[in-house]
């Protein structure tokens, strides 16, 4: 059994042995509603009442400070913490990089964002973007670094093609990465040459193996659509369905756990992918009607994933398999999404969140059902190449 008390994130460790340069300095904070202390508290809060130096302005990613906000262009005001009397900067408005005004009463910028493992997560890349803003004004930056929850080991591809960058995708990894949000911020400034004074404090206790269930921690929803651990479990390819006009879930109490549509016939889906899926998951039929968002109002059928074994999930396989078996199965009524998403307006969703064209390629062209060895050539990545390009940035054994 672990022992929780053992396990500190990159706030916990600042909280206790902070760096002598916050001291007296007047300290900016890019967090959300998830960014909490081992008791629970937020960040910014905890910050306050330990008088490290003065809070002088918050910034919060997509969905805002509380998780309000919706995916997919749905911006965030800018608004006020009133507790700390301090303004809060929405990175997700008409910017998604601090400005020069935003960081003029800032010495120090701290960073403390909860993180999915993902890089289709925009918290990653408002974090890429906040460190450009701190190389272009002089500005020191501190992340404060917390779990990877679905765990440092397992990565997925494929690799982000250079020509398919956007906010869901801004730098070159693979789809599931393997690396805390504060050894992506390493690995983002040395390979983009940032000239910036960047210090990670790392957590104490935790382990590449460890998935969130061995961290102890509560979890608090760092999105409105990421509820449990779970969800963050599936999202490496439960994600892509947003770039089609299957239903991933939103508008459910299940996002990215269930899928479908009212054209899906549910059973036979659970009997094709029970041929093919060869992971720790098991798909059931099940119908749903979701609240908002694709189909809303409508009953889809489609299936219910069961995650058996978090340490050997790997769901991009499955979604691969979910988004060829829609379109084989009914191609009158499968579609890829047109743009605008995130901010891209020319290229497909699909595209940008797969990485590159040839998801879209694959399925499209297919004359029969996919076979696991197609899908994984599909997906493959040279491993030994990222884990040679991680190495000097690592931080947890």
């Amino acid at each position: 059994m672990i022992d929780p008390h053992r396990i500190s994130t990159g706030l916990d460790v600042f909280l206790d042995d902070p760096p002598p340069d916050v001291r007296g300095a007047r300290l900016g904070l890019l967090m959300n509603q998830a960014s909490r202390d081992r008791h629970l508290r937020l960040s910014c809060d905890a910050i306050a009442q330990r008088r490290l130096g003065r809070l002088t302005a918050l910034f919060s990613p997509q969905h805002g400070l509380w998780g309000v906000e919706q995916a997919n262009m749905i911006e965030s005001p800018h608004s006020r913490y009133e507790p700390l009397d301090v303004p809060v900067y929405s990175l997700y408005a008409e910017t998604r990089q601090p400005t020069a005004e935003m960081l003029e009463q800032v010495d120090v910028l701290l960073i403390d964002l909860q993180d999915v493992g993902t890089r289709v997560y925009t918290f990653a890349w408002t974090m890429c973007a906040a460190l450009r803003a701190c190389s272009q004004y002089g500005r020191p930056a501190i992340v404060l670094d917390r779990p990877n929850p679905i765990g440092g080991v397992v990565v997925e591809g494929p690799m982000l093609s250079e020509d398919h960058l956007s906010f869901v995708g801004g730098w070159p990894i693979p789809l599931r990465h393997g690396l805390t949000l504060g050894e992506l911020a390493r690995l983002y400034v040395a390979e983009a040459g940032l000239d910036v004074d960047l210090t990670v404090l790392p957590m104490r206790g935790w382990r590449r193996t460890m998935t969130w269930s061995d961290t102890g921690r509560q979890w608090i929803w760092p999105s409105p659509n990421m509820p449990t651990p779970t969800t963050a479990a599936v999202y490496p390819g439960m994600v892509l369905l947003e770039g089609t006009n299957l239903s991933e879930g939103r508008g459910t109490t299940r996002p990215f756990e269930i899928c479908g549509a009212p054209w899906v016939d549910g059973l036979e889906w659970e009997q094709k992918l029970a041929d093919i899926q060869g992971q720790p998951w098991r798909c059931l039929a099940t119908r749903f009607q979701p609240t908002f968002d694709k189909w809303a109002g409508q009953v889809c059928a489609g299936v219910d994933l069961q995650l058996l074994d978090a340490r050997r999930s790997m769901s991009v396989p499955l979604a691969v398999a979910l988004i060829s078996l829609a379109a084989r199965t009914a191609p009158q009524h499968f579609r890829w999404l047109d743009p605008p998403y995130e901010y891209e307006t020319i290229k497909a969703p699909i595209d940008i969140l797969f990485g590159d064209s040839r998801l879209r390629q694959f399925v499209d062209s297919a004359t029969g059902p996919p076979t696991l060895p197609e899908i994984e050539h599909l997906l493959q990545m040279n491993r030994a190449a990222w884990q040679q390009r991680c190495a000097p940035i690592l931080l947890y054994s």
